[in-house]
């Protein structure tokens, strides 16, 4: 059943891995939205973050086509063991202060793992699958996720917001001002735009 649920993932985006590397280099040059930065580095760090993924083949669909209702997985990678590996990404703003922060922050830690092992559950009953087909990871800007993911088979992977930001810098240098290349920053450019372009629509 792994093999129907790849060739529906490749019908639906079938180039995918090359779409995202564009998206995801021109979202770090811009400074729009978090969330997406955070995939970007899960994208580009895939290897050393979850190093049993080997090919990137949904993102941010919904499992069962048209129930959007369902909700929308984050990421789906096979796995070398040609299993599936469910990733769910969060923001988590871990500088503000506050009683009302600290409770969205609680809020968010608990979500986060309950919809991963939610989606695990629907991947598990629509496409027929083992549980043990299907391994759910998480990537987020608090490591105190990786706590509660402990009494869990959740693998819990972190970076903290001020490591972010500086990945971004360094990227955006490294691609800018560092290249000799004129066709690469051009390349580089044409990406920002169109990740502009596709984020506003």
């Amino acid at each position: 059943m792994i093999e129907r649920f790849v060739l529906y993932c490749q019908r639906r985006q079938p180039q995918i891995e090359e779409e995202m590397r564009h998206l995801f280099r021109g979202v770090i040059g811009l400074s729009y939205d978090k969330e997406i930065l955070l995939q970007a580095y899960l994208f580009f760090n895939i290897k050393s973050l979850f190093p049993n993924c080997s090919k990137l083949i949904l993102f941010e669909q919904a499992i069962i086509k048209d129930y959007t209702n369902l909700g929308k997985v984050n990421f789906v990678y096979l796995s070398k063991d040609n299993d599936l590996v469910l990733i769910k990404t969060k923001y988590i703003n871990t500088e503000a202060t506050g009683k009302h922060e600290r409770t969205r922050r609680n809020k968010h830690r608990n979500k986060v793992l309950e919809q991963v092992i939610a989606w695990k559950e629907q991947f598990r009953d629509y496409w027929k699958l083992s549980t043990n087909q299907i391994h759910c990871g998480v990537f987020t800007t608090d490591p105190q996720v990786g706590d509660r993911a402990k009494s869990t088979d959740i693998i819990a992977k972190s970076i903290s917001t001020s490591e972010l930001e500086r990945w971004q810098k360094n990227y955006k240098v490294d691609n800018l001002e560092h290249s000799n290349k004129r066709d690469a920053v051009k390349d580089f450019c044409e990406d920002i735009k169109k990740a502009a372009n596709q984020i506003i629509m």
